[in-house]
């Protein structure tokens, strides 16, 4: 069973370039985008506190004086955040390598600085507490099938759906639980795409999903996603 030691940090990606929104993001991360007058990012992290987190880790790329400027305190609301700067773009398994001398031996929160949701943590949090899993992954029902989930709620396929399999078929909602084994799975911190370290976890059972369908989700990535949901 892994820890029962409450969750208190959060590795916020705040990294990208947001090439899709451009030219909205050409000086200006997309977590930092203001959405009815606040930054993006301030929905995840007040989502997040309420959840229990105490600490933010936020990774910087593109613009990173912007995140300076606009928590130059470090800290939102009493909260520390802790910026990481990646001079070249790791993706986010390099990122979380990054960051590892700064979690030691926690287990922490992945959460995407653009994704804005209010679903419960909490069903998320248990189902990695009660497990053995390294890595606890948010699944929503949005339309989009990507991750093959046995009734056992382990994660048993990353792609497209298979006509004979008796999997139930998700989508990742940019949410994790990540536990410090995982971390040992990624040998530096250069380039690497977190879902080719996922796929090579299938057959040991160390990858499981919970299901978050309540609430709402929204994934903002396209300039007419961000106008929409300004509106």
């Amino acid at each position: 069973m892994n820890s029962l030691k409450p969750i208190e940090t959060a590795f916020v990606l705040g990294a990208g370039l947001g090439t899709r929104l451009r030219p909205l993001t050409e000086e200006c991360p997309k977590p930092l985008l203001p959405v009815r007058g606040r930054p993006m990012v301030e929905y995840v992290f007040e989502k997040l506190a309420v959840g229990g987190i105490r600490r933010f880790i936020v990774n910087t790329h593109h613009a990173a004086e912007r995140w300076q400027r606009q928590f130059p305190d470090h800290q939102w609301q009493g909260v520390p955040i802790i910026f990481r700067h990646e001079p070249m773009l790791l993706g986010t398994a390099g990122g979380l390598k990054n960051i590892e001398d700064l979690v030691g031996g926690e287990t922490i929160l992945l959460h995407s600085g653009d994704v804005v949701t209010n679903f419960n943590l909490r069903p998320l949090f248990d189902k990695h507490a009660n497990g053995e899993a390294e890595v606890t992954l948010a699944l929503r029902d949005n339309g989009t099938k990507a991750i093959g989930l046995n009734a056992s709620g382990e994660i048993k396929k990353i792609g497209r759906p298979d006509a004979n399999d008796r999997l139930d078929w998700y989508d990742y909602a940019n949410v994790a639980i990540i536990d410090p084994r995982f971390l040992q799975r990624i040998p530096d911190a250069r380039p690497r795409v977190i879902a080719d370290v996922w796929r090579t976890m299938l057959a040991s059972g160390g990858l499981q999903g919970c299901v978050a369908n309540d609430g709402y989700w929204h994934n903002i990535g396209t300039l007419e996603e961000y106008e929409n949901f300004n509106r």
